[in-house]
């Protein structure tokens, strides 16, 4: 039987052989690309191009999109207004993250993606959510791969079948009580069931406070310290971060939005075990990096809130105990098999 490394390594040669032949193959497609984005002064090169399984052939460069698009802004946040991305490009089915013109195709924020790694899947369903919204009454604004594009123009793509469901949740919002959770993976037990059921999974932290009729609610999602991402050289936590805001007067979400923030391993290790009065709590204040990733302004139901929430922390069945009070059937099952097997083989 071959070995994992000599299985990884055929399996990386095999990519690069892809890669490779998906490049060859459009070539004629990069060399129009390239001239195209010449007319605005730039020369790409070939290590300009690549391919990724994922995604496509892709052109990458810094602020490629701005040097593309002269037809749409991003706002003081970074973001674009999603309705005029629509008049302006086109969803096409099965394509959810991607806006197509006639010479490329615009992406959502990496983000967004599996891991917050650029070359992997949209984690579900957030991004399919967002492109199939439809509503007149709410704004929307989404954060775009700014430096990136895809420029093979067809039909081809990457599909998995993955599915997070919301959870139910009782409608009447007026009716929370202002304060603070925080929800952690199972404690006191084995830590094969968190290792198990809540890979990466730190703690989940929520906040809700009224003031002047509106109801204000803000979650960060912690995990564990291994997942990083690198920026400029730096080393930060991601933390996945909800804020929205509930009028009480029209019984509706007037604004929502879904951001990243980013904490250097000092920030990161003094916030976890805390809340979000850490600020108030200490002299040494907290005030991380942020990427915001998008927003919805308008009459935002419930229902909606809870949906969309519940994807944006996707795969975080704490998200799901806070809206059920519960994890899932299923989960709770499981979790209590494996405890009953661990009290009776406590060597095993």
């Amino acid at each position: 039987m071959k070995s994992f490394q000599e299985a990884q390594r055929n399996y990386l040669q095999a990519m690069k052989r892809e890669e490779k032949e998906e490049l060859e193959k459009n070539a004629g497609v990069i060399h129009s690309f390239k001239q195209l984005v010449k007319t605005s002064g730039v020369d790409l090169i070939d290590d300009n191009f690549k391919y990724v399984r994922t995604i496509g052939v892709i052109a990458t460069y810094p602020n490629l999109v701005e040097i593309l698009c002269s037809d749409f802004q991003k706002d003081k946040e970074g973001l674009v207004d999603f309705k005029l991305l629509n008049s302006l490009y086109e969803k096409k089915q099965f394509a959810d993250g991607f806006l197509y013109s006639q010479n490329f195709m615009l992406i959502a924020h990496p983000y967004f993606r599996r891991g917050f790694y650029e070359t992997a899947n949209f984690a579900p369903n957030f991004i399919h959510l967002f492109w199939d919204l439809n509503d007149v009454g709410i704004d929307t604004f989404i954060s775009l791969d700014y430096d990136r594009v895809r420029i093979n123009i067809d039909s081809s793509m990457y599909m998995e079948k993955d599915t997070w469901y919301g959870a139910n949740f009782s409608k009447d919002i007026a009716t929370i009580t202002d304060g603070i959770t925080k929800l952690r993976p199972p404690l006191g037990v084995d830590g094969l069931i968190t290792r198990t059921f809540f890979p990466d999974s730190y703690s989940l932290d929520i906040m809700w406070e009224t003031k002047n009729e509106i109801k204000s609610f803000q979650a960060e999602e912690f995990n564990n310290e291994n997942i990083k991402v690198n920026i400029k050289g730096i080393d930060f936590h991601p933390v996945r971060y909800v804020h929205a805001e509930f009028d009480l007067k029209t019984n509706n979400f007037r604004h929502f939005d879904g951001a990243i923030h980013f904490y250097t391993d000092e920030e990161y290790f003094a916030r976890r075990d805390s809340d979000f009065n850490y600020n108030s709590k200490n002299s040494v204040q907290i005030k991380s990096y942020s990427e915001k990733l998008f927003k919805m302004n308008g009459k935002v139901t419930a229902d909606m809130w809870i949906e969309f929430t519940s994807h944006f922390f996707t795969g975080n069945y704490l998200i799901f105990e806070y809206f059920e009070g519960k994890y899932p059937d299923w989960l709770s099952e499981d979790i209590e098999k494996v405890r009953v097997y661990r009290e009776k083989n406590p060597e095993g």
